[in-house]
């Protein structure tokens, strides 16, 4: 059996299908392979009719099909199937030979295989991929990590079959070592559920507070597409308030208001806690989502507990809209802020060597967060590679400053009215306590010295020198040993 194929695909669910396809478009000779054989002959008699596409009907078959050193892709659910993949496939590979999760792991348990697989001789990518179907068949973003090795054999696939931005520059590159393709992805998935909440959060002010109709809404998203806020889910959320059910009203209205979730938006704020950083928005989006599940819950506590108008009152409605946009186009910042925040400890403590400008031009274009404010990201980051915080650099500080009457007047309108908007005020709240210099976590502090002896610093001491106070008279002078959790 002649070995003809340049890489294998393991999953040929849509997503699956859609990149075997996009690999074939350019020039690569893929080995598609499913558990459920007859899937593989269906693919390749339909979709795949025409192609370069290999069918292989087993393991030891595709790994007979292709070129050394072997190139295989998993694309299935996340967890214990594709631990339980590897070990059906490591009795066919060879030393050298590249094992490739292109599924939404997490990223400890590419941590992990990698560790495993570099013992055993074989070498192992986790890889993000975002972009979904259409991405998939067309140029995805991708965020290959894990063995370095692999990245002179995987390069050229990749980048070939990636989107593409201005100039033709691909947004793919390897990411760093073990887990941080994973990693990557999913905080590009948790700054995802941020921008989505807040686009939804635009648009109930606009659809409640202000009684617009789904059309009108639809129109202003389209206006706020050609400006700072274009991009892809500004452009589908224009499209979803558009579409028209059978009876010729918004579908947007016949769907039920409670949020489903896969768990990467849940990983992101699990991992920020651990590491100590502040993702507040993401947090309160997928929180959102939680409260968004209690429908039931909800309709009952709507009638029992009343509440706001939720309508708000303003002269101007055109410059209340205006205001809504810039509450979401500074709340953006302050999600992608903090979603860098958490990049830059998860590399110090991992020890990743992020290109944080590389990151931004990976999700420019192929993700489902794909936007123009992305370049602007690149070039902070490409100024100044050691930033902070997004937030200070002079664009960024210079747009979140002309933003802040409109973000403010929005979030108060909101709260009069008693419409939710978490995702706007939290960002907010961020923001205020992000640019002030002193915070009331000075009489924290004291509590938790009074009933815990946990100790504090002095301001007319150097830090580092913890102190502890017997604030009772009869607390005793053994103080708690120091540490942060």
């Amino acid at each position: 059996m002649e070995a003809q194929g340049d890489i294998a695909l393991i999953g040929l669910a849509v997503m699956g299908q859609n990149f075997i396809l996009n690999m074939n478009d350019h020039g690569f000779t893929v080995v598609a392979f499913n558990r459920t054989v007859s899937k593989v002959d269906e693919f390749l008699s339909k979709e795949a009719k025409g192609t370069k596409v290999i069918g292989a009907h087993s393991i030891a078959e595709m790994c007979k099909l292709l070129k050394r050193p072997r190139r295989i892709m998993m694309l299935v659910k996340a967890g214990h199937a594709v631990d339980e993949m590897i070990q059906e496939i490591i009795p066919y590979l060879e030393p050298g030979d590249i094992l490739i999760d292109g599924g939404n792991s997490l990223y400890q348990d590419t941590n992990r295989r990698v560790k495993e697989i570099t013992e055993k001789g074989f070498v192992f990518v986790g890889s993000g991929i975002s972009g979904g179907e259409e991405g998939a068949r067309h140029g995805p973003s991708l965020m290959p990590g894990g063995n370095p090795a692999a990245w002179p054999h995987i390069k050229n696939i990749f980048q070939s079959s990636a989107a593409k931005v201005e100039g033709g520059i691909p947004c793919c590159d390897w990411v760093g070592e073990g887990g941080a393709g994973h990693y990557v992805k999913m905080v590009h998935n948790g700054i995802e559920y941020g921008d989505m909440q807040l686009i939804c959060e635009a648009y109930h002010l606009m659809r409640t507070g202000l009684g617009l109709s789904a059309d009108e809404i639809s129109a202003i998203f389209k206006e706020w597409n050609r400006g700072v806020l274009d991009s892809y889910l500004i452009e589908i959320t224009s499209n979803i308030l558009a579409f028209k059910d059978t009876d010729g009203t918004p579908l947007v209205d016949h769907i039920l208001d409670a949020a489903g979730q896969k768990g990467t938006g849940k990983w992101t704020v699990e991992d920020s806690m651990d590491l100590g950083i502040p993702i507040t928005l993401i947090a309160e989006a997928v929180y959102a989502r939680c409260v968004s599940s209690l429908k039931s819950e909800r309709v009952i506590a709507a009638k029992a507990l009343g509440g706001g108008t939720m309508k708000i009152n303003t002269s101007d409605k055109k410059k209340f809209i205006q205001s809504i946009h810039d509450a979401l186009y500074a709340s953006k910042m302050i999600s992608y802020a903090q979603g860098y925040m958490q990049l830059r400890a998860a590399a110090k403590n991992n020890n990743w060597n992020l290109n944080y400008g590389g990151i931004a031009l990976m999700w420019r274009g192929g993700c489902i967060i794909r936007s123009q404010f992305l370049g602007k990201i690149k070039e902070a980051f490409d100024k100044n590679p050691e930033l902070s915080n997004l937030i200070l650099d002079p664009y960024f500080k210079d747009q979140i400053t002309k933003s802040q009457a409109g973000w403010r007047e929005t979030v108060a309108a909101a709260v009069q009215a008693g419409i939710p908007v978490p995702a706007f005020s939290t960002a907010l709240s961020f923001f205020d306590s992000y640019r002030c210099e002193s915070l009331p976590a000075n009489l924290l502090q004291a509590q938790r010295d009074y009933f815990g002896a946990h100790t504090y610093e002095r301001t007319d001491r150097p830090r580092g020198e913890f102190h502890h106070t017997n604030w009772t008279g009869h607390g005793g002078t053994t103080a708690s040993s120091t540490y942060n959790v």
